[in-house]
């Protein structure tokens, strides 16, 4: 079983010489905040152990306490390898939640905000000879309702949507070797339409006369492009072009060497940073060629009209909430979607690992990439969506398999969007936010209901299949329901001709083991699930309004029964009979 241990935890940028850091750490409450006065980050108090990067609330953590404990702290020593020694040394936290201090040997060296985003260190001034030790302090409030938070509770207990807290570091951190010149940044944007991939590349360290970037290009194992760009500013784009450059016929099919679930034709990447013939640094990276767009009101992929099949995905695991227990389990939920007939997920409140986005490319998903929300909204609450959105948009940008941005979800955090200016320039804000850094994709303003400008109008509808029926006849009558007793669109926004599409429905409590819990109706039995699918799937199936569904949901999660597999990724039905269903 591949694990997160040894498996590269950034995908789209790899690097041959890391040290993956999870596994035990040294761990403590600072319930009463004493660890600063008494310099904890220079002598580390005995008091427990943690197995990074689960969470103290999870079971995988070796803690399993979900008690609030606002304050906590990590400590692991280790060593640099020899080989390592005329290197610059990067240490990176895949994601911690939600304040994060990081000392090296005593020293600060990075603060960050965000509990769902990267962040990387140069620590080589502050190392030594021997052991070195890392220290990280983590603040997170657990009552602040106005930090993004997504699904984590606010109450001890988790109840109704709400699951159990993520505390602290929870996705995996590492170490690796660089030189002081380095590729820093690397961005790609397929142009099909021109058969060009366009690439973006930002580096670090002074620059010099006779330094270049080497590109070569593989796609099934040939390669089909190779570029050396000489460098003349920290910053340098190309458009290579690809088209007719694959000569092997035989493993194309379908759309070519397009992206697209059904095809997910993916181009490798080997960038090289050279100077006076010197590799300087290597770094490994993939693209997919896909476009996707909205044309007359349709949503298109690769420039044909697709109808997107998605399963909400809240990105929870037993034993590890917001942590999978390895990589085989991210790859195992898009195989299991895959079987039931789905083209997709919507991730639901959650910034995802990059290696379920890494799977999702590899297997053909579309992915819905949404912001984890704040409860409550405050000047403050904007400015730390804003950054921490930016963040994440910047990290996942070159994943084809995501086809949209959700920043906001049923007007979480803005409660009064339907007649409040305020709140209204907040969702017009991150939607405006969110295309000025990534013009490639739509962008939903407020997934749901109560819509400012958006490029999708995505309803969510638990009515019965009759009422369901009715309510999408036409445009008119879709846009002038209220399924949740709230407008489609806030005061003074209208739709303006975009797709139309049910992003939430279904919701079906079927206990199919010891687990207790709810969902937005019941059933009893396997088959009165699969039929209960069936009426709520082809009531919109039937619908000439309806341009894509997302079913809440795929698997249980807590209380929550309604998953079409349980919390432990169980069929509760015959996953071949959905498919069915879904193929129409």
């Amino acid at each position: 079983m591949a694990n997160l241990d040894t498996e590269y935890p950034r995908p789209q940028f790899r690097r041959d010489k890391w040290i993956n850091l999870n596994g035990t750490w040294d761990f403590a409450f600072d319930d009463e905040e004493v660890g600063l006065t008494e310099k904890w980050y220079q002598s580390f108090p005995e008091q427990t152990e943690i197995k990074v990067p689960f969470a103290y609330q999870t079971e995988n953590s070796g803690i399993g306490d979900t008690t609030f404990h606002d304050v906590v702290w990590y400590h692991k020593q280790f060593s640099v390898p020899e080989e390592w020694n005329d290197k610059e040394i990067l240490l990176n936290f895949g994601a911690v939640d939600y304040r994060a201090w990081v000392y090296v040997n005593g020293e600060l060296v990075r603060f960050h905000e965000g509990g769902n985003t990267p962040f990387t260190v140069a620590i080589t001034s502050v190392l030594k000879d021997a052991a070195n030790s890392i220290v990280v302090r983590v603040e997170d409030p657990s009552e602040d309702v106005t930090i993004p938070r997504g699904k984590q509770y606010w109450h001890e207990k988790s109840e109704s949507i709400f699951y159990t807290r993520t505390t602290g570091i929870w996705q995996t951190v590492w170490l690796e070797a660089v030189e002081a010149k380095r590729i820093d940044f690397i961005r790609w944007t397929p142009q099909i339409d021109r058969g060009d991939i366009d690439l973006e590349a930002e580096f670090k360290g002074k620059l010099t006369e006779g330094m270049a970037l080497k590109v070569v290009i593989s796609f099934k194992g040939q390669e089909v492009a190779a570029e050396t760009v000489q460098l003349y500013d920290a910053y340098v784009k190309r458009s290579i072009n690809l088209r007719n450059r694959y000569t092997d016929r035989s493993n194309i099919h379908g759309d070519g060497w397009y992206w697209s679930p059904e095809c997910p034709n993916l181009f490798d990447v080997k960038l090289e940073l050279i100077e006076d013939e010197k590799n300087l640094d290597t770094v490994h990276s993939y693209f997919g060629m896909r476009k996707v767009s909205i044309e007359n009101g349709r949503f298109k992929l690769n420039n044909k009209d697709y109808y997107q099949k998605l399963v909400l995905d809240q990105g929870y695991f037993p034993g590890g909430l917001l942590t999978a227990n390895s990589d085989d389990d991210l790859k195992k939920d898009i195989e299991l979607s895959k079987a039931m007939g789905f083209n997709g997920a919507r991730k639901h409140q959650k910034i995802e690992d990059p290696r379920y986005l890494y799977w999702a490319d590899t297997l053909g998903f579309l992915v819905w990439g949404e912001m984890a929300n704040c409860s409550e909204y405050s000047e403050a609450a904007a400015r730390r969506m804003s950054a921490e959105w930016i963040e994440a948009v910047n990290r996942d940008y070159n994943h084809p398999s995501i086809v949209a941005w959700v920043p906001l979800n049923e007007s979480w955090g803005i409660s009064r969007v339907a007649h409040e200016k305020q709140q209204q320039d907040h969702s017009l804000a991150m939607y405006y936010l969110t295309k000025s850094i990534d013009t490639t994709r739509p962008v939903l303003s407020n997934e749901g209901w109560e819509h400012t400008i958006s490029d999708i109008c995505g309803i969510h509808n638990y009515r019965t299949p009759e009422e369901m029926q009715e309510m999408y006849k036409t445009v008119e009558t879709a846009i002038e329901s209220t399924p949740a007793n709230r407008p489609i669109y806030a005061h003074g926004f209208s739709h303006r001709g975009e797709p139309i599409m049910i992003t939430e429905y279904g919701g079906i409590a079927y206990k199919a083991d010891q687990s207790a819990g709810w969902g937005y109706s019941a059933v009893t039995s396997s088959e009165d699930l699969l039929t209960a699918y069936a009426n709520n799937t082809n009531a919109l199936l039937r619908s000439s309004v309806i341009q894509g569904f997302c079913y809440t949901q795929l698997t249980d999660v807590e209380q929550e029964i309604n998953g079409l597999l349980t919390y432990n990724r169980e069929p509760k039905c015959d996953l071949n009979e959905i498919r069915k269903i879904n193929e129409g």
